[in-house]
Order: structure tokens, then sequence, then C-alpha cells
């Protein structure tokens, strides 16, 4: 008999039935009428050009073998377990060091567990990975009930960590992540060993609404500051989208597949714009795994309820003491100069490469930067 804190074996299989659905309403498509002239597949200055989706949206119908990708996510442990009325889904991948250090991977929108399919044989040998679903994420939907945010995620997860009999563990976040990881860590310091941040430029955008304006910066980097958060100001639709109007962006998620793959890959690109599309910058499967999650899943919907409950929630600016390390990818001196002013960060790397999704885009790099990180605190 399974206890409230048990912790169940979990595989994925979907329905053939859901597949077939899949496919037949990927085949009656609707597709808008364009503005003459929006024929470029790369160019997204309104947005994802139609082109491009209808060229991505026939190789789901056709070419994309779900099966095939159920199979190398279903080669890693599994399991559900519920806190706090709600069911948590997560991957646990055990190395095969008995010395490894327990390591929390945490993504955030529009990504997955998917997103680690590729850092994770490059972590094994040193880490032990655990990577949960946030709540009203794939199979960590629907949500159980109104109420969570990044805080009780995060205590959440440290119950996770205790069940799985990990005292003391790393933490590692991008995009929600990182703030899910830092308020885990600010409220149990004695049990987070460090935190490590994947970001980039973007992330400068921040800086005015959510962060204050460090004192001391230049003329000519305060005209880059508004520059840049005027340029992140243009992608965040969406953000106001599921920050305040969850229920109406939901419908639409739930019913079209092209809608869903519109509004997660446009994301890809907007987040990476060194790449002319998506699939330049990431595996064009494991793009299609991580949109075929949500769709499954409906969790198009239940994830946008979350930056609503984040959105609506007080705001917690608690920070961890504990060692800090950031990972800045498609880097900027700025990044630095306004999210860390006082060089509080004892680890701090700048890359050229990759975007907002490093664990897809430049593994190799993300999988570096951790290893040097949660080393150097030996």
């Amino acid at each position: 008999m399974n206890t409230p804190e048990a912790l169940i074996p979990f595989r994925i299989d979907i329905p053939q039935a859901d597949i077939d659905d899949l496919h037949h309403r990927l085949a009656r498509s609707r597709w808008p009428f364009t503005v003459p002239g929006r024929d470029d597949r790369s160019d997204f200055s309104r947005g994802i050009p139609v082109p491009y989706l209808k060229e991505l949206a026939a190789y789901w119908r056709d070419g994309f073998d779900w099966r095939a990708q159920e199979a190398k996510l279903n080669q890693h442990e599994q399991f559900t377990t519920v806190v706090d009325g709600q069911t948590f889904h997560v991957v646990h991948v055990r190395s095969a060091n008995p010395s490894a250090t327990p390591l929390l991977l945490h993504h955030g929108w529009p990504g997955s567990f998917v997103e680690y399919q590729r850092l994770i044989p490059l972590l094994t040998e040193e880490f032990h990975l655990v990577i949960p679903a946030p709540p009203g994420f794939g199979f960590s939907a629907p949500l159980s009930s109104t109420g969570w945010e990044v805080t009780r995620t995060a205590e959440a997860y440290g119950k996770i960590m205790t069940r799985l009999g990990y005292a003391r563990f790393a933490a590692h976040g991008t995009d929600l992540g990182t703030g899910i990881m830092g308020r885990l860590a600010a409220a149990h310091p004695n049990r987070v060993i460090g935190t490590h941040y994947g970001s980039e430029r973007r992330v400068v955008g921040l800086v005015g609404t959510l962060f204050p304006v460090p004192d001391g910066l230049s003329a000519e980097e305060l005209a880059q500051l508004d520059a840049m958060r005027a340029e992140a100001a243009s992608d965040r639709g969406y953000l106001e989208m599921q920050n305040h109007r969850p229920d109406t962006i939901g419908a639409a998620l739930t019913d079209s597949p092209v809608g869903q793959l519109a509004w997660i890959v446009e994301k890809f690109h907007a987040r990476n714009e060194g790449s002319p599309t998506p699939t330049d910058a990431v595996d064009r499967d494991q793009l299609l795994t991580n949109v075929s999650l949500y769709w499954f899943t409906r969790s198009g919907e239940s994830s946008a309820q979350l930056y609503y409950e984040s959105e609506h929630a007080p705001r917690d600016m608690a920070f961890a003491a504990v060692p800090t390390g950031w990972a800045v990818f498609d880097a900027h001196p700025l990044v630095r100069r306004t999210m860390d002013p006082w060089n509080a960060a004892v680890h701090w790397s700048d890359f050229a490469e990759g975007g907002h999704f490093p664990a897809m885009e430049e593994p190799e790099l993300l999988a570096g930067d951790l290893r040097a990180f949660f080393r150097s605190l030996d």
C-alpha cells in the first residue's frame, strides 16, 4: 500500500489514441492568412513565420516518431510522489560513483525535463541527478489547487530530496528555476551546498522591474541597459498573458497543437537570435519531444497557471547564504554589472555561445561549468 510520501515508479506510455488524435488535428490545421511578403521562413520580426511553422508541423505529423523519443526518456528512472496534495514527476539518474554529489536540476518555461537529455550523460560520473517537473508542467500536471508558486514549490523540492535520502545537495536552475533554487537555498542553507544559475543576456531585461538598477553605472552602461530592456520588453507578451490571463491562452493551447507549437517554438528563437531558426540552435526531435510533452499532458494551460500564482504571490527576494555560481550564455558585460554588482558570486563564466536553453544548445559547456563550480566547493 502506497503511503502519502511514497515514491511510485513511473513510465511514460502515451495512449495510442492520443497520438492518433494529435496527427488528426495536425492534418486538419486551419492556417492564418499571411501578410504579403511574409514568405521568409527565418523572419521572426512579427513572431513565428507561417512558412516555417507549416514546415515544422508537417514534420511533427509525418516524420517525428514519438514512440522512439518516449523509449529514450524511459531509459531513466522516474517516479511520482505527492507533496501537499500535488503530484510531482521526478527523473532520478543515479551515478555509479558512490561518492557522487546529489544535484537538483531545474528548468523553466517553455522547457521540461526533456531539456536535460544531452546533459545527463555528461554529469553522471560526478553527480546523482534529480530532475523534478514543477507543478503544472509535464507529468506534474494538472495543478491540484491554487497557491502553487515558487516558494511553495521550493519547499516541496526539499521534501522530495529528503524522501530520496539526500540530506545535502547541489542545485542548478535556469529561468523560473533560478528563482526556485534561490528560494530553496535561502530557506535551507544547511542543506544546499551551492547554487549554480544558467542564464543569458536577456536577464538584464529584469533590471529595473524585478531587480533594482545598481548604483555606479556609467552613462554608456545606462544607455546599453535601456536598449537591452527595450529589447526584452518586446518579448514580454507571452509573460503578461500567463501572469494575468492563463485561462484565456490555456484554452487555445489545449485545443490546438499548432497553437501550442507556435507558442513554444517562437520562444526558442526569441531566446537565441543568433540562429536563423530554432531548429538551427537545438535538435529538431528534442524540440518536438518537448512540445509533445506539453501537448499530451495539457500543460500548456497548467504551466501558465504557475506563472499566475507566482505573479500574485508576495514577493520574496531573500538571498541564499550559500556559494553561488553563474554561467552566462550569449554573454554581455552588463549582465554581471547589473545582476551581481557586489561580485558576490564566487564563480562566474561568460560564454559567447548559446542562449536561454544551454542544456540543449551547449550541453558540454554547461556540464563543464557545473563540474568546475561544484569541484571548487569541495
